[in-house]
C-alpha cells in the first residue's frame, strides 16, 4: 500500500513537472498566459473555488495554463460533486484540469526505546475540476463576465500603495532592476525607460519578492544564488511566478514581451525542472508565501483590489 501511494505522488510530480517544462520549451511561461488571452478585457484574476475563494500556490499555474490552452473565459471552477450540488452538470464529453492538495497526517510510531513517537507525514493528492464554461445549469451569477478592470490611473496608484507600505527601499536609476541583500535595497531603472507603467509594476512586482527572501521576512537562503546556477534559476522561478501572483492581485495587466534576461531564466528552469520532480512545487510554494508576506504588510482597507 506504501509503495502503492509514494508511487502515486511520484505520479503526480511528473506528470505536473512535464506540462510546466512543455509550456517552457515552447518558449511560454505558464504563468503568465493569461494576460494573453482572448478575455483580456475581463478583471485579471486568480482562479477561483466555487465559492469565491481564490487558488493559491501551484494551481494558480495549472488553472490558468489549462484556461488559456482550452479558452475558457470564466475564472471559477469546481468539482463533479460541486456543481452536482447545484443542481448543474458537467456537457458530455467535457474533461477537467488536475489540481492538487497537500497536506500532512500524524502517525504514531515506536522508537528505537520503545517508546512512542508521533510523526508527521506529508502527502500530496490530486483531484479534478471544471471551468464553469463546461457546466450547465449553474446559478446565473456564476455565468456573469468578470467586471471590468479599473482606470489605468487608479490601478497604478493602487500598486505604487501597496509596494509603499510593505517598506521596501526602492530606488529608481541606472538600466538594471535587482535586488542587493548586502544593502537590503531594491534598483528599479528610471520609470520614463519601460514601456509603460504596468511593466514597471511587473518588474517591481519581481524584485519585491527577491526582497521577501531576508532572513527576518520569509527567511530563504540566497547565500548561493551567485555562485550556483541551480540556486539562482530556483529563486528567480519564485520571483517570477511571484511577480503573476502579484499583477493578478493588484489587477495589473504585466508585461507581454519578455525581459532580456528570461530567455536564459527559460534555459536554466528547464534544466532544473528536467533533474528535480519537484521544484517547480517547491517555487510556487515559496512564491505564494513570499506573496502572503506583502499582503500581511498591507492595512487592512488597502489589501482590497482596485
Amino acid at each position: 500500500m506504501k509503495a502503492r501511494e509514494s508511487g502515486s505522488r511520484s505520479d503526480i510530480y511528473a506528470r505536473i513537472t512535464e506540462k510546466i517544462v512543455a509550456d517552457l520549451e515552447k518558449g511560454v511561461r505558464p504563468w503568465v498566459q493569461p494576460w494573453s488571452a482572448h478575455n483580456m478585457s475581463g478583471r485579471i484574476t486568480r482562479p477561483l473555488r466555487h465559492n469565491g475563494q481564490p487558488y493559491t500556490g501551484l494551481n494558480v499555474l495549472l488553472l490558468w495554463s489549462e484556461s488559456v490552452a482550452r479558452g475558457f473565459s470564466s475564472a471559477t471552477w469546481m468539482t463533479l460533486r460541486q456543481a452536482n450540488e447545484l443542481g448543474a452538470h458537467i456537457r458530455k464529453g467535457e474533461s477537467g484540469a488536475t489540481v492538487v492538495y497537500a497536506s500532512r497526517f500524524t502517525k504514531t510510531e515506536i522508537d528505537a526505546s520503545g517508546g512512542e513517537v508521533d510523526r508527521d507525514i506529508p502527502f500530496l493528492k490530486a483531484y479534478t475540476v471544471f471551468s464553469c464554461d463546461q457546466i450547465e445549469g449553474l446559478p446565473d451569477h456564476y455565468y456573469r463576465s468578470s467586471a471590468p478592470a479599473g482606470e489605468p490611473v487608479r490601478r497604478i496608484e493602487h500598486a505604487d500603495r501597496f509596494f509603499a507600505n510593505t517598506g521596501a527601499v526602492i530606488r529608481y536609476g541606472g538600466v538594471k532592476a535587482f535586488y542587493c541583500p548586502a544593502n537590503d535595497s531594491i534598483t528599479m531603472p528610471e520609470r520614463q525607460s519601460f514601456r509603460d507603467a504596468e511593466s514597471v509594476v511587473a518588474v517591481l512586482s519581481h524584485e519585491v519578492t527577491h526582497w521577501t527572501s531576508a532572513p527576518h521576512r520569509v527567511n530563504r537562503d540566497l547565500s548561493r544564488y551567485g555562485k550556483d546556477h541551480s540556486e539562482r534559476a530556483r529563486e528567480e522561478l519564485c520571483a517570477d511566478i511571484g511577480a503573476s501572483f502579484l499583477c493578478a492581485d493588484l489587477g495589473i495587466v504585466p508585461e507581454l514581451e519578455p525581459r532580456p534576461d528570461h530567455a536564459s531564466y527559460v534555459a536554466s528552469w528547464l534544466r532544473l525542472l528536467d533533474g528535480d520532480r519537484r521544484a517547480i512545487f517547491q517555487a510556487a510554494a515559496h512564491a505564494q508565501r513570499a506573496v502572503t508576506f506583502l499582503h500581511d504588510l498591507q492595512p487592512k482597507a488597502e489589501t482590497e483590489v482596485a
